[in-house]
C-alpha cells in the first residue's frame, strides 16, 4: 500500500476545503471496516485551515462532527474486532449526541512523511496525522499514522458539492 499511496502526486492544504466523503480502502489494518460500520461519512476542511477530522452520518439528512480526543486511539484499535459488530453500530447511534465535538478538532498543513510533502491534517488532541494524495480530480486518497504504530490505515476522500446536501451540524 505505501509504494502507492507515494506514486500518487501531492496535494496542497488549500485544495482540501470542502466537504470530503469517506471511504476504507481495506490493507490488513485492525481499525478496517470500523469505521464504515459506525456511520463514518469523512471530512471537513474549512478556509481558516480547520477540520473536522471525524463527519458521521446521523439521520439520512444530517452529519455530526465526533470529538477523536475523548476515545484513546490506543483503545480504539484494541476495541476495533468489537467495532465491527451491530451492537457496536447500535450504542454508537445513542453514543453521537455524547461524543459531538465543540469546534473542530484538527489543522490542515503541509507536512512531510517518509519523504513525502503533502497536505497532512493534525489531530489536535491524539498523537495522529492524515496524509492526502491525489488520485483524481476530487478524489484522494489518505493515509493515517499513528505515532508509534509502525500500521497504516488507508482511505479514499471524494470531495462531495455542497449545494447537493442539507446544511450539516
Amino acid at each position: 500500500m505505501w509504494a502507492w499511496f507515494s506514486s500518487l502526486a501531492p496535494v496542497q492544504p488549500t485544495e482540501m476545503l470542502g466537504l470530503w466523503q469517506g471511504a476504507g480502502i481495506p490493507s490488513d489494518h485492525p481499525l478496517d471496516g470500523v469505521l464504515e460500520n459506525l456511520g463514518w461519512f469523512g471530512k471537513r476542511f474549512h478556509a481558516d485551515m480547520r477540520a473536522d477530522a471525524l463527519l458521521f452520518q446521523w439521520r439520512s439528512d444530517r452529519l455530526v462532527a465526533i470529538d477523536p480526543g475523548i476515545l484513546p486511539i490506543s483503545l480504539a484499535i484494541k476495541a476495533a474486532p468489537f467495532g465491527r459488530t451491530r451492537i457496536a453500530r447500535n450504542w454508537f447511534s445513542y453514543l453521537q449526541r455524547a461524543l459531538r465535538a465543540r469546534g473542530t478538532t484538527a489543522s490542515l498543513k503541509l507536512q512531510t512523511v517518509d519523504d513525502l510533502t503533502t497536505a497532512a491534517m493534525i489531530y489536535d488532541r491524539q498523537p495522529i496525522a492524515d496524509y492526502f494524495r491525489r488520485t483524481g480530480d476530487d478524489e484522494l486518497a489518505g493515509m493515517m499514522c499513528v505515532d508509534g504504530d509502525a500500521r497504516r490505515y488507508f482511505f479514499k476522500l471524494r470531495r462531495i458539492e455542497v449545494a447537493s446536501r442539507r446544511r450539516s451540524e
